[in-house]
């Protein structure tokens, strides 16, 4: 069974000038954004940001069912995905996503936690899906 998730986006005009917004979902956010909220710190939001969200949602849900799976009960889980952007001689590329993640966990141990954690980072599906990245640091931690 396949499951399909649609997300759109529109940009006018050119690169520096231009504006664009894009939708997630069935309008669950729209966000507008522009080559300053990307490259500079202007107003809005950018693609590396909703990557960002993205990684940080799937990584929870993934460390929650690997957790579950493993007979451990999940009270919370916070995670903070962080995507760096570099300029490169081929033009912007995404070389690091640091995910920190904090999790409250019913009767596991810290060694368990950071060992499980890791084999979430490596099973989630937008992990996964950002394989080309250079680097993909998980920072655990249970509170």
């Amino acid at each position: 069974m396949a499951i399909k998730r649609t997300s759109y986006a529109v940009w006018k005009r050119g690169l520096k000038d231009g504006e664009g917004s894009m939708v997630v979902g069935n309008k669950v956010f729209e966000g507008k954004f522009s080559f300053a909220s990307r490259f500079e710190s202007g107003e809005g939001t950018n693609p590396e940001e909703l990557i960002a969200a993205a990684h940080a949602g799937c990584f929870s849900m993934a460390l929650s069912a690997t957790l579950e799976k493993n007979g451990y009960k999940p009270v919370e889980i916070n995670t903070t995905a962080t995507v760096i952007l570099e300029m490169k001689e081929e033009g912007p590329r995404i070389v690091e996503i640091l995910l920190d993640t904090k999790a409250k966990v019913e009767g596991i141990d810290k060694e368990t936690f950071l060992k499980l954690a890791e084999q979430a980072k490596e099973g989630c599906p937008v992990s996964v899906a950002l394989g080309g990245v250079n680097r993909i640091t998980l920072n655990a931690e249970l509170i």
